[in-house]
């Protein structure tokens, strides 16, 4: 709820607008006639041959003026729209969305539950289940993730068994409820322009696009200095820290030579949203079932 003076603010406004608006229309319903020969039709107003008429407003289009005039006025007194009054019924959006998420816990909450007796696993060969998860899936997931789930720049894909925080049930149920939030640092300051191109080198040198040999060298000794820690001595990754396995040619952000170079200087923060408020406890159930079921397709 807003304070009292932004609602008085807003009537005060919409009440002023309103009054102008009502002066405009009927000042101008009829207006006194420019031209006073009785027999020229039009303004007096030419241009390029074109003349202008001078006819009043037809009834029915000011019929439509003041029909839609009564409408905002009705919609003002029945719904919330004049600061913080709330309308005859006092209706609110907050309200009519916990009634419809009431109707639909009445509705669909027993046939969530009946999942709940199945684990995630069990979930994946359950073709009801997987039907239902995949509906969650379309929305709350595909806008990052694709349709197809095969994910998008910055997004994982989640069909190919490379999780970044831990592909078992357990994992994504957490993902789910509570999201992630990647936190890799630049390293443009500490590694510079030299340190950026041979750490760069040493990640292409794991799917054999290295160019200099001697930069792979001095990349892996730098790497081992500023990257290990999250991504592990071997560049296999770490999925207690999110930290991507580095070695299988698998980019969440693209792996060429240029991307890499800019995941390095920039770092990358990339930010999952947490369901845990917006969906039930069942729901995250059914949708880790689902998510599950895509790796093992």
């Amino acid at each position: 709820m807003m304070d009292s003076f932004w609602s008085w603010w807003i009537i005060i406004l919409t009440s002023v607008f309103l009054v102008i608006q009502a002066w405009i229309l009927f000042a101008n319903r009829k207006t006194p006639r420019i031209n006073q020969d009785p027999d020229d039709p039009t303004t007096g107003h030419e241009f390029d041959g074109i003349y202008e008429l001078e006819n009043e407003m037809p009834r029915w289009w000011f019929g439509l003026f003041v029909a839609t005039f009564v409408f905002g006025i009705a919609y003002l007194i029945v719904y919330p729209g004049m600061g913080n009054y709330k309308g005859v019924f006092g209706w609110t959006q907050v309200g009519q969305l916990e009634e419809r998420q009431q109707a639909a816990d009445e509705r669909y909450g027993a046939v969530l539950a009946e999942y709940m007796q199945y684990s995630v696993e069990e979930l994946v060969d359950n073709e009801r289940a997987q039907q239902t998860g995949s509906r969650l899936f379309a929305n709350n997931c595909s806008v990052c993730h694709g349709s197809d789930a095969r994910g998008n720049f910055g997004f994982p894909n989640l069909t190919d068994n490379d999780w970044l925080y831990g592909g078992e049930p357990a994992d994504i149920v957490a993902t789910l409820n509570n999201g992630r939030v990647a936190a890799m640092p630049g390293w443009s300051a500490a590694l510079g322009e030299e340190g950026i191109d041979e750490v760069t080198q040493y990640l292409l040198a794991f799917t054999g696009r290295a160019t200099n040999d001697d930069a792979v060298a001095a990349g892996e000794q730098k790497f081992g200095m500023f990257c290990a820690a999250c991504h592990n001595a071997d560049a296999k990754g770490n999925q207690m820290l999110g930290a991507p396995n580095l070695t299988d040619d698998i980019w969440l952000y693209g792996g060429s030579e240029g991307m890499i170079k800019h995941t390095l200087r920039s770092g990358r923060n990339g930010v999952m949203p947490k369901f845990g408020h917006s969906l039930s406890e069942e729901q995250i159930h059914l949708l880790a079932g689902y998510v599950y079921g895509l790796s093992k397709d």
